[in-house]
C-alpha cells in the first residue's frame, strides 16, 4: 500500500470533514513558504491627519488568544474592541500547560479558582523524557494539565462583554492606517448566513492596535519586511499529530521522546498526553525553510509508519478523532522590531517565542501579566511611540541563547553527521541536568533558561564528555558560537540586574522608590526595563507548589 493511500484511508476515519484537504492545504502553504512564493502584504499605512474622536482605546485583532489581553485590559477600565475573522470559540483539542502558570488567570481576576478548576480537562503525572538508547527521566507537574479551550474562551468572552468590551465576530482584518492620534482599522464583516455579495467593509478606530493574529499575521509580515528586509525564518518547527482512541491507556505523558536515529535529515521528536477524547500524539522536527525539506504528506507518512511502534498498537486499531499539521517559524532577530507607533505585536506575531517551543498558549500566558501591566502603563502615560512599544517586546537573552540548542537539534539539508548524534547529545545533557536537580531541569523543560542552571549544565556536560562538546563546536561553527556567547553574557548581565532591582508588579519597594519622582513616561520606561531584566533572565519561573 502506498503512503498516499495509507494517509487517505487513515484520515478518512477522522470525524471532522476534509481532514485530507486540510493536509493538502498545509502542504501547499509550506511549499509556497519554503520556495519564497509568499507575498508581503501592504496592509499598514501612515497618515498625518488626526482622526479626532476615537471609538475605543484598544483594538485587538485576533480573538483566540487576543481575548486574554482584551479581557484583562477591559477589566482595568479601558475601552476595548476585539476583531475575530470567524466566531470566537475554542477548539476541541486541549492546550497543555503547567499548573503553576495557570495561576496567572486567577491573579489577574480573569477566572475564579472554581472556574479555573472547571477549565482543566485532564491532568496526568509523571512526564517522561527519553532519547533513543539513553536513560529515561521522569518528572512531575510539567505540562501535565490539559485545558479545555472551549470553556476557557467562552468564560473569558462573557467576562469581556460584561466589562464593556465590544466583540466583532466574523470581522476579518483588512487594513490599518496609523494617524497622529490613533489607528483606524478597516475590516470585512461577513456573516456566515449571508451571501458574499452582502459582506461589507467597516472601520473602527482606537489609540492602540494589538496584533494578536499569530505567526502569519499580515501586519507582522509587513513589519518584518520593512524593518529587517527578510521574512524568511531562521528555523522552523514542523509538527504533525492526532488525538485518537484505540491507543493503550497510559497515565503518563511524554514531554520529549525519541526512538529513531536521524531520518531524511530530520530528527523526529515525540510528545504524547492523555486527553478526554483519547490520547494526543505529536511528532515534530526542527528544520529550516530550505526548498528540499519534506512536505507535510511526507512527514505524516512517517508519523503513521512509526506511530504503531511508539504507542504499541496496530495502525488499523487507531480511531483518530482529530488531526493536526502545521509549522512554526522562528527568527534570530527577535522580538520583531516595532515598525509603527500605536501598533504592537503580541504573542506569536511578535516573534518572541523560543525556537524550541510552539509558542501559542503557553508563551501567551507566561507574558500575560507583564504585557497587561505594561500596556496599561503605556496607555495611561500616552507612551505609544515606536521606542515606547519596543520596551513591551524587549530583547530576552534567555530566549536568544536557545538558538544554539535548536541548531544542535537540527540537521542541515547537506550536513553529514552520525545518525544518533542528536540522541546522544540530548541524553547526555538531560542526564547532567537530572544530577543537578529539579531547579536546573524543570525551568528548562518549561522553556525558561536561567544563567545559573545553564552554566552548571554546560560545565557538567563538558566534564562528562569533552569530545562531544568538541563535535558540537564543529557542527555549529565558531561564528555561531561567538554570536551565542554574547547572549550568554547578556543572560548573566540580566540575572545580575534582576537581583539588584527585583520585579514586583504590584509593590513599591526598592525599584519603585527609585523611579517614583520621574514623569509618567519615564516611570513607564524604567518599569519596562525592570520587567525585561526579570523575564529576560528567567526570573519569572516559579516552581510548582503543593
Amino acid at each position: 500500500m502506498s503512503d498516499s493511500t495509507t494517509i487517505a484511508n487513515f484520515l478518512a476515519k477522522v470525524p471532522e470533514q476534509n481532514a485530507l484537504e486540510s493536509l493538502k492545504r498545509a502542504d501547499a502553504f509550506w511549499q509556497a513558504y519554503r520556495t519564497g512564493n509568499i507575498s508581503t502584504p501592504e496592509v499598514v499605512q501612515k497618515s498625518n491627519e488626526a482622526i479626532g474622536e476615537l471609538d475605543v482605546d484598544v483594538l485587538v485583532c485576533g480573538g483566540t488568544l487576543g481575548i486574554f489581553m482584551g479581557t484583562a485590559l477591559a477589566k482595568l477600565g479601558w475601552r476595548v474592541a476585539l476583531l475575530e475573522k470567524g466566531k470566537l470559540q475554542g477548539r476541541a483539542q486541549e492546550w497543555n500547560i503547567s499548573r503553576q502558570e495557570l495561576q496567572t488567570f486567577v491573579d489577574l481576576e480573569l477566572l475564579t479558582p472554581e472556574q479555573l478548576d472547571q477549565a482543566i480537562a485532564t491532568t496526568y503525572n509523571p512526564g517522561r523524557v527519553g532519547f533513543n538508547g539513553g536513560k529515561e527521566l521522569w518528572v512531575r507537574d510539567v505540562l501535565n494539565i490539559g485545558v479545555d479551550p472551549v470553556f476557557l474562551l467562552e468564560t473569558l468572552k462573557q467576562q469581556f462583554l460584561a466589562h464593556g468590551g465590544k466583540l466583532l465576530e466574523y470581522a476579518a482584518f483588512q487594513t490599518a492606517t496609523v494617524h497622529s492620534d490613533g489607528v483606524k482599522v478597516s475590516y470585512q464583516l461577513n456573516q456566515p448566513d449571508q451571501p458574499d455579495s452582502q459582506s461589507k467593509i467597516a472601520t473602527i478606530s482606537g489609540r492602540l492596535l494589538l496584533d494578536v493574529m499569530g505567526h502569519f499575521s499580515p501586519i507582522a509580515r509587513q513589519a518584518r519586511s520593512q524593518t529587517t528586509g527578510n521574512i524568511r525564518p531562521d528555523g522552523v518547527c514542523m509538527v504533525v499529530g492526532t488525538c485518537a482512541q484505540g491507543i493503550p491507556t497510559k497515565d503518563y505523558g511524554d514531554l520529549i521522546y525519541t526512538f529513531t536515529p536521524i531520518i531524511n535529515q530530520c530528527q523526529y521528536f515525540w510528545e504524547a498526553f492523555p486527553a478526554r477524547d483519547g490520547r494526543t500524539t505529536y511528532m515534530f522536527t526542527y528544520v529550516d525553510a530550505h526548498p528540499d525539506r519534506p512536505s507535510f504528506s511526507d512527514l505524516f507518512a512517517d508519523y503513521l509508519h512509526w506511530l504503531p511502534k511508539y504507542q504499541d498498537v496496530e495502525l488499523d486499531q487507531i480511531q483518530p478523532q482529530r488531526s493536526l499539521y502545521g509549522f512554526f517559524p522562528a527568527y534570530k532577530q527577535a522580538p520583531l522590531p516595532i515598525a509603527w507607533p500605536r501598533i504592537l505585536q503580541v504573542g506569536d506575531s511578535s516573534g518572541s517565542q523560543s525556537p524550541l517551543s510552539f509558542g501559542g498558549f503557553g508563551a501567551m500566558v507566561r507574558h500575560l501579566s507583564r504585557l497587561t501591566q505594561g500596556i496599561d502603563r503605556a496607555l495611561a502615560s500616552n507612551s505609544l511611540a515606536e521606542s515606547d512599544l519596543q520596551l513591551l517586546q524587549p530583547y530576552q537573552p534567555n530566549i536568544s541563547v536557545t538558538w544554539l540548542f535548536q541548531k544542535t537539534m537540527s540537521v542541515g539539508v547537506n550536513e553529514n553527521i552520525e545518525g544518533d548524534r542528536i540522541n546522544y547529545l540530548l541524553s547526555t545533557v538531560f542526564e547532567c541536568m537530572e544530577k543537578l536537580g529539579e531547579p536546573v531541569l524543570k525551568p528548562f523543560l518549561q522553556d525558561v533558561v536561567q544563567f545559573s542552571g545553564l552554566t552548571q549544565a554546560m560545565l557538567s556536560m563538558y566534564f562528562k564528555d569533552p569530545i562531544l562538546v568538541a563535535k558540537i563546536v564543529g557542527q555549529v561553527g565558531i561564528g555561531e558560537l561567538l554570536s551565542w556567547s554574547k547572549h550568554f553574557l547578556g543572560l548573566g548581565g540580566y540575572s545580575l540586574l534582576n537581583s539588584l532591582l527585583p520585579y514586583k508588579p504590584q509593590a513599591s519597594d526598592r525599584a519603585a522608590n527609585l523611579i517614583k519622582s520621574l514623569s509618567p513616561q519615564q516611570q513607564f520606561k524604567w518599569q519596562q526595563r525592570i520587567a525585561a531584566w526579570h523575564y529576560g533572565s528567567g526570573g519569572d519561573f516559579e516552581p510548582a507548589t503543593g
